[in-house]
């Protein structure tokens, strides 16, 4: 009867100790997918940052088409500018944010807002 005890206790402590394996491993998969996924969730918003700024730099491109570039810290504001105002942030929210006055603002956005706004007659004519 002893005998049996042992064996049976024995058993159960292999198959605790295999048990214990699976586990472990299966904690390490859950936390190399968890990697996995923070890892790959920071590069889809870095893709989708340089997405936007690349559309925002076309819209400037096709706006200064035949004319002189400003300077980077000139197309760097104007980048910052249209972002936010397609974002929906008022000319004061952005004038605030960019420390540029109103009017600054308004100036900078005047061309692409009015651009827009031909589009949306150029598709509604159509």
């Amino acid at each position: 009867m002893m005998e049996w005890a042992l064996v049976i206790l024995f058993g159960v402590a292999v198959l605790l100790f295999i048990l214990s394996f699976i586990k472990t491993d299966s904690i390490k998969v859950d936390k190399q997918l968890e990697q996995f996924a923070s890892t790959f969730g920071e590069e889809v918003n870095q893709l989708q940052e340089k997405i936007r700024k690349i559309e925002i730099d076309a819209e400037i491109t096709a706006q200064e088409t035949g004319i002189l570039a400003g300077s980077s810290e000139q197309r760097l504001l104007l980048r910052e500018v249209l972002d936010l105002h397609k974002r929906g942030y008022s000319f004061e929210s952005i004038a605030l944010k960019t420390q540029q006055s109103e009017n600054e603002i308004e100036r900078l956005l005047t061309p692409y807002i009015k651009t827009n706004n031909e589009r949306r007659n150029v598709a509604n004519d159509i």
